[in-house]
């Protein structure tokens, strides 16, 4: 049966990580697409890409984390009901990852921040309706070059980010594996339960079938959180919580 996964980190770090994941998934697809507006939403999502990295400093960040689970996982290294070479293999791609981090010199993108033509557009950007073809002539000439060039452009630019994608990528990928989800049941919608403070949670994962007429809100704090299921009577109406018990499926990811 397919489910409906709904995630919520628990502290600032790994809702930024999710924040970029989104980011980079939503520009992969756009750059897959031909079309002038593919083209624009590509650039939308770099735009978005670069104001998520203008908050801190994100490489110093992601290389703390890969450290950390680097050497996590190294002291299973010895462990007989670990499979050695699978192992292995994660932690000779967390050190080329760590080795490409390290790798970056200034800002990751600052390349990008230098780009005259790029910093027309993400400033008008900013403005609704503000990169119309009269306000920039340049970017609308740009648009009209044939899709091939368009996305070899694209390419290069999205490009810059290559090292930070795959380190957040591999992060939350290591982090999401590091819990099996088991069944629960919310009675009336509701469900609650307790967090070890000993242990540092990252992220709370609830599976919903999708054939379930409900939506997970997650609420979360230091020392518990509450699942509460909500259901849409139409679309134009607040949402209300679920009756019924709901069976779903809870990981609490701890790596």
């Amino acid at each position: 049966m397919k489910h409906i996964c709904y995630e919520q980190p628990l502290n600032e770090r790994i809702r930024t990580f999710l924040r970029l994941e989104h980011l980079f998934r939503q520009a992969a697809y756009w750059l897959a697409g031909d079309s002038i507006w593919h083209s624009r939403a590509v650039l939308d999502s770099l735009f978005d890409i670069q104001n998520v990295f203008g908050r801190a400093d994100l490489r110093s960040e992601l290389i703390k984390e890969l450290e950390r689970h680097a050497a996590n996982l190294g002291k299973l290294v010895d462990n007989p009901n670990v499979d050695s070479s699978a192992l292995q293999a994660v932690l000779d791609d967390l050190d080329v990852l760590i080795d490409r981090l390290h790798a970056i010199h200034g800002q990751p993108g600052q390349k990008l921040r230098d780009n005259e033509f790029l910093n027309s557009i993400r400033q008008r950007s900013s403005i609704a309706g503000g990169d119309c073809a009269f306000d920039l002539p340049a970017y609308h000439q740009w648009l009209q070059h044939p899709p091939e060039q368009r996305q070899a452009n694209l390419q290069e630019w999205v490009s810059e980010f290559d090292s930070i994608r795959d380190a957040v990528f591999m992060i939350l990928s290591l982090i999401r594996d590091s819990a099996t989800a088991t069944a629960h049941i919310a009675e009336g919608g509701f469900y609650q339960q307790s967090l070890d403070t000993n242990m540092a949670y990252q992220l709370i994962r609830v599976l919903v079938p999708e054939d379930q007429a409900c939506f997970a809100e997650i609420s979360a704090g230091k020392h518990r959180f509450t699942l509460r299921f909500m259901q849409l009577g139409d679309l134009g109406s607040r949402a209300t919580q679920c009756e019924d018990d709901i069976h779903f499926h809870l990981a609490c990811c701890v790596l």
